[in-house]
């Protein structure tokens, strides 16, 4: 394989999809299928992978091959590279992936995945609101929570408002999030999160004109909108994801509410990313509600949208 070769780095135990659509957006930019490697072999070994059976974590090997260029070696096949497209990497997964974006980093790789800081601060939702705090980007008032007493968990509920969603600090696709009305409901919260950092936030009563939950998803990409959906629920205590039950439409970017848009970009700006999918309510102000490292683009125009401009970007000089 010569340097040319383009990779594509994805935990290949995830069922998102993206991993397809990346790889048909390489070929399409380049005539060439890419280098398929799956990124658990390069994580850091820790429970969850090591109970993988046909895996073995931390054997995959980065080295510096000069000018920019890196040779990857895992399950018996060795690449050099100067291009390293990462993506779909899980939230549970990132902190044991983080010593091969650093590796990558260092040697110089184009590689839009390699700032470990930007990801920790999108992934960890305590720190990205610490983020929306410092740079002044509106979110509903949050509180962290780390194992509280039922006392100090219920002054929490009562200081914003006695109506919250409650979340896990780092989480994915609206697992784990509830809506919270009543102390009964918290104590069954607090239950769920006892070995687990969690927060809650105030309710931005994001409803439609039919009284259904609705929000969008911005993707951004350097500093440009380039994908929009928005999202309804006609449950109204459940989250705003697909997979809980939300219809996707896909918007044009101009049909975003005022302020929208710039919002978004702020947002992706404060946590450091230069691709992120955040999710935001025109209600309560106009809100932010995450910012996420590896959005899921579905099916409809994501490979347009957002898989070419991403890998794209990695191909400039």
């Amino acid at each position: 394989m010569g340097p040319s070769d383009l990779v594509l780095l994805t935990d290949h135990s995830s069922t998102e999809g993206s991993r397809d659509a990346m790889a048909t957006a390489v070929r399409t930019l380049t005539g060439r299928a890419p280098v398929l490697l799956d990124a658990r072999h390069f994580m850091t070994a820790d429970a969850d992978l090591t109970a993988d059976a046909d895996l073995t974590a931390g054997t995959g090997r980065i080295e510096a091959d000069g000018a920019g260029r890196v040779r990857l070696e895992a399950e018996g096949r060795v690449v050099t590279t100067d291009t390293v497209v990462v993506y779909e990497i899980p939230p549970h997964r990132r902190p044991a992936f983080a010593h091969c974006q650093r590796l990558l980093r260092a040697h110089g790789v184009r590689s839009l995945g390699t700032d470990v800081q930007a990801w920790r601060a999108a992934t960890e939702k305590d720190l990205t609101v610490a983020c929306f705090t410092r740079d002044g980007i509106p979110h509903m008032p949050t509180i962290t929570l780390s194992r509280p007493s039922p006392e100090a968990a219920a002054e929490a509920f009562e200081q914003l408002g006695g109506d919250v969603w409650a979340r896990p600090c780092v989480g994915m696709g609206g697992d784990d999030v509830f809506h919270v009305t009543t102390h009964a409901q918290l104590a069954t919260a607090a239950m769920h999160y006892a070995d687990a950092d969690w927060l809650i936030a105030r309710d931005a009563r994001n409803f439609n004109a039919d009284g259904r939950r609705h929000q969008y998803r911005v993707v951004v990409l350097g500093g440009r909108v380039v994908r929009v959906t928005e999202h309804v629920q006609p449950d109204p205590d459940a989250p705003c994801n697909e997979c809980r039950g939300a219809v996707s439409i896909l918007l044009d970017p101009d049909e975003l509410p005022p302020g929208l848009g710039e919002l978004a970009v702020a947002a992706t700006k404060s946590v450091g990313l230069p691709l992120a999918g955040v999710d935001l309510a025109a209600e309560s102000g106009g809100v932010v509600f995450e910012v996420n490292v590896h959005p899921a683009f579905g099916r409809t125009r994501g490979v347009e949208q957002v898989a070419v401009p991403y890998v794209a970007a990695h191909l400039r000089p």
